[in-house]
Parts: structure tokens; sequence; C-alpha cells
């Protein structure tokens, strides 16, 4: 069993591994406070064949249990994730999907289940040390760590996963991800503050991350886990340049349609157009080409709005639709219509 502990905001923040979900590929105790978040991380042995994505589930649930707790109503069962569970799961999806190699295609579980709660050190920040934590840990190939921190401003003072009775004080509620190098995700929200209060809030931030990832970099050298092999993503540099130069002439005309179907319709073509005029030089290389072609319709999307501040329907980045707005549009109903655009 390892454990590891640095203190903050005046409580103890450990990792531990080895001692439970030992199965797993890799799996984490993070404790700060009375707070306890356990995280276990799986992926499967094969990648599966029939997918150009990857299949990554993070899924975050608080156990009644963890805070001393029966759940109520007849069967006495935990429900469905809350709002709130479904929301920590993206906020931990978020900073770690990156992270991931591009040929990685093999089913993967993140895992988190909040054990203990004191009811003052909020897990859900736990969840995404622990997410990094477990993964650097596992034989899952990983470019990390990552760790999340709280930051919060109780009298013109920054604070660092401040506790709930603190929060009450704070006028900033802001959820910071970030490497050793940078910030990588952020959310929250937060009272007329400045740009400048908002930049020295992440400068403050990313102190203790990189104490968090220092702690994990620590974790996983002591174990030394060698990650799995994993099969190089399939690409043939003569077909991509075959294929750009096709179609990008051709994509920079259709992304430049004003109506939108007639923009989808356009490009769908263009698709097709590629794709059949490979047919017989790359015969099984049907989604290689449409990968290429994806890839060109995001550069030109991305360039064109670096390069024209225009976005494909001519609008500046500035503007936005006609905005209508309808009531009694029904009978009986209350309610009413929306259309953006």
């Amino acid at each position: 069993m390892k454990k590891y502990e640095m203190d903050l905001n005046g409580n103890k923040l450990s990792i531990e591994t080895g001692k439970i979900a030992r199965q797993s590929d890799g799996a984490v105790m993070v404790t700060h406070g009375e707070t306890t978040v356990l995280v276990a991380v799986n992926a499967a042995k094969e990648a599966r064949e029939d997918i150009d994505f990857f299949p990554l589930q993070v899924e975050y649930r608080e156990r009644h249990y963890a805070g001393g707790k029966i759940p109520g109503g007849f069967f006495k069962r935990e429900a469905r994730p809350s709002e709130h569970e479904i929301l920590t799961s993206r906020l931990t999806d978020r900073p770690i999907r990156p992270l991931f190699p591009k040929s990685f295609k093999n089913e993967t579980q993140v895992i988190i289940t909040v054990m203990s709660s004191d009811g003052e050190n909020m897990a859900d920040t736990l969840a995404g040390v622990g997410a990094s934590a477990a993964l650097m840990v596992s034989d899952i190939p990983f470019s990390g760590p990552i760790a999340t921190v709280r930051v919060g401003r109780i009298n013109d003072e920054f604070v660092i996963n401040p506790t709930r009775s603190q929060m009450e004080d704070s006028d900033m509620e802001i959820i910071v991800s970030g490497n050793d190098q940078t910030i990588v995700m952020v959310e929250g929200e937060a009272e007329l503050i400045t740009e400048e209060v908002f930049l020295n809030a992440m400068k403050f931030a990313h102190e203790p991350i990189k104490e968090l990832i220092d702690l994990q970099n620590q974790l996983a050298a002591d174990l030394g886990v060698e990650k799995r092999e994993i099969s190089e993503e399939d690409t043939n540099e003569e077909l991509e340049k075959a294929v750009s130069d096709l179609v990008s002439s051709k994509i920079d005309k259709a992304i430049k349609i004003a109506d939108k179907g007639d923009r989808e319709d356009a490009i769908s073509l263009l698709k097709e157009e590629a794709i059949q005029s490979f047919e017989e030089s790359h015969p099984e290389s049907e989604q290689l080409v449409s990968n290429f072609v994806n890839a060109q319709l995001k550069n030109a999307f991305r360039e064109q709005i670096l390069s024209e501040k225009k976005r494909s329907d001519g609008r500046k980045t500035t503007d936005i639709r006609p905005i209508t707005i309808e009531t009694g549009v029904l009978p009986r109903t209350h309610g009413s219509l929306y259309l953006h655009g």
C-alpha cells in the first residue's frame, strides 16, 4: 500500500493505492478532511474495430451511506444519477479525455464513488484528482497527470478548496483543472469581478495544482507500472496528401455556402466524391478517406474563423442570429416558442 499526503486549506489531502479495488487496472482513494472518494479505472484489453472515437465512460456517484444515511422511499435503494452527479462526471471527463492516445479505442471506465462525506469538504474536485491518479498508477496509456481544485474568494483573499461553510461568504466559485504547464479547463460562477481578479484566481489555483501533480508523479514513479503497448493509428501519408489535393479547394467553397442545409448537402456530396475517387486504388480505405476529409473540414472552418473573422453563414464572430419569441402558441398549454435563427 502506498499513501502520499499534502496540506490543502488546513486539512490533509491524501492519495492512497494498493488497499481497495486491487483487481482494477488502477484504483486510488483520495481523502480531504473526512471526505473520501474511491476511483477505479479499467480498460478493455482489445480495441474496438467498429468505431472511430474513444469509448470513455466517466461515472460519479454519491451514495447515501457516505453521509450515514439510508435512501428514502419504499425500496430503500439508490436512485438514478442526479443532475449534480451527471455534471460532476462531465467535469471530470473534460480534462482527462484529450490525454489518451488518438489511436486508443479500448472501452475505458472511470468509476468514482463517494465513500465518505463530512459535509464540508466537497468531493467533486477530489474526483478529478482521483481519476488522474488512478490512470497514472494503471497500465492504461495516459498523458497525465492533471489536477482539479476549487477557488473561492473571501474578503478579497483567494481560498483553495473552500469548505461549504466558507463558500457562504465567497463571491466566486471557480473549478480549475490543469497540468504542470498550464490551465486546461475552467468552470464556475462569480459576482461581478474584473478580468484581472479572474486571471489572478487562475494563477493562484495553478500552484496547488502543481503540488497535486507532483504528488501523483511521485506515486506513479514509486509504483513503476509499465504502460501497455497500443497499435499506432492507421494512417497513409500518400493517401492523405492525395485527399487533400482533391478536396481542399472544394471545401473552401462548400463551407462558405450561407444556407445550412445547402452547406451540409455540399459537404456530404464532397465526401462521397472523395470516397468514390479512391475506391479502386484504395478499396478498404473508405473510413480513412472519410477521416481525412473531416480533418480538412475542421482545419478549413478553423482557418476561416481565425483569418477572415467570419462564420460560414457570413456572420462576424460578434454577431448573433435573429431571435424570435412568440407566446400563446398552443390553446391550453402554458409556454412559448423560441426561435434562434
